[in-house]
């Protein structure tokens, strides 16, 4: 195997391969990137056995072949050398192979290519087509809320769903830990096939969401009953579903929440933010105290710090006092992006709707904390 290809997009393709490798090193090999070169191609693999990761990308082959290769040393190597070099690369025998750039040598030892896991190309016409950007803004909205409880492992991933609503097809995704949730739909074109919804994994959504952030194009998604498949140009990004069931969330949405607060985003998050400060791990609650066209925000720790904020606002309903964790408020409130936003509620007990006015497909729900 000989090739030649300039060091910047041999990196770019390197950084979306580093983040599939499997961590743990549960198998020597999957350490490893496949690189295979042949028709001024280079093919280059990277999995942990649950993620796959296939990207093409043309440069100069001058001897076809194939081998496999450490993947942090390759990257950390390739990181290092000027943007502007031509990179060379040479395995002679599958066992080392060869980096050389401007004066830079490198002999780096190789696992051939034949112990390397086959990844499995099969998929099925796309069920669904949409512009990559539309598909990176509802991961982005969303992500936040997946739970780290591996005990609900159901919960560890987003929901992803197509439901048709007065003829139309809505993509909807969702993310919960129990203690808030994150909704976000968007409208498909065309006509789709029905499908049941699948939860797409944490590491799936992060390592798409950091690939989709530099991109815009055409994004193809093939979905069947055990994995999911995004085609993006000459990129395949292949993972693995959690088989569990998600809780119906829709019946965690309030429908009857009439007490309804409007106030300006930037201000709400400057003063929770500084309340917060005196919160901490053991005392994180910050209390909501709702007055008429005043909004109340306050602390006490378990060492007895207090801090207190009033905020003018736009509000009429009930008087109502309320307790949220301070950093799931500030999450959600980071995630909104109108200059002014609502928030609804019912009592001091019931979930709250916090929502863009711009935007009424994505819906942000929070509960409560005893106060």
């Amino acid at each position: 195997m000989k090739f030649k290809i300039s060091r910047s997009i041999f990196f770019k393709t390197l950084s979306h391969l580093q983040g599939i490798v499997d961590k743990k090193n549960s198998l020597p090999i999957l350490a490893n990137i496949l690189i295979e070169a042949k028709n001024n191609q280079l093919i280059l693999s990277s999995t942990d056995m649950d993620i796959s990761l296939v990207e093409k990308i043309n440069c100069n082959v001058m001897e076809n072949g194939a081998t496999t290769i450490n993947s942090q040393i390759l990257y950390d190597i390739v990181r290092k050398i000027d943007d502007t070099s031509e990179i060379e690369i040479i395995s002679n025998n599958g066992k080392l192979l060869t980096l050389r750039s401007e004066g830079s040598r490198f002999s780096l030892a190789c696992l051939p290519k034949e112990d390397y896991p086959m990844i499995e190309m099969d998929y099925t016409e796309a069920n669904i087509v949409l512009n990559s950007k539309i598909i990176f803004k509802l991961i982005d909205k969303t992500k936040f809320a997946i739970s780290n409880e591996e005990t609900r492992y159901f919960l560890n991933g987003l929901y992803f769903n197509v439901t048709n609503e007065e003829n139309k097809n809505i993509l909807t995704l969702v993310g919960t830990d129990g203690h808030r949730l994150a909704k976000f739909s968007h409208k498909l074109e065309g006509q789709l096939d029905n499908f049941s919804g699948v939860i797409i994994p944490k590491k799936t959504i992060y390592e798409l969401s950091k690939l989709l952030s530099e991109i815009d194009s055409e994004i193809k998604i093939s979905i069947s009953s055990n994995k999911i498949v995004f085609i993006i140009g000459d990129i395949i990004f292949i993972s693995k579903l959690i088989d569990g069931s998600f809780p119906d969330y829709k019946r965690v949405i309030p429908k009857d929440n009439k007490n309804i607060l409007k106030i300006n985003r930037g201000k709400l998050l400057s003063a929770v933010d500084r309340v917060s400060t005196i919160a901490n791990e053991k005392s994180p609650v910050i209390k909501f105290k709702l007055l008429q066209n005043v909004l109340n925000l306050n602390t006490i720790n378990n060492e007895s710090s207090t801090a207190s904020e009033d905020l003018k606002i736009e509000y009429e309903g009930d008087e109502i006092e309320i307790g949220f964790n301070s950093k799931y408020i500030m999450d959600i409130i980071n995630n909104l992006d109108d200059n002014e936003i609502s928030i609804s509620l019912k009592d001091n007990k019931s979930p709250v709707i916090a929502q863009e006015n711009s935007n009424s497909n994505l819906v942000y729900v929070l509960m409560p904390m005893r106060v």
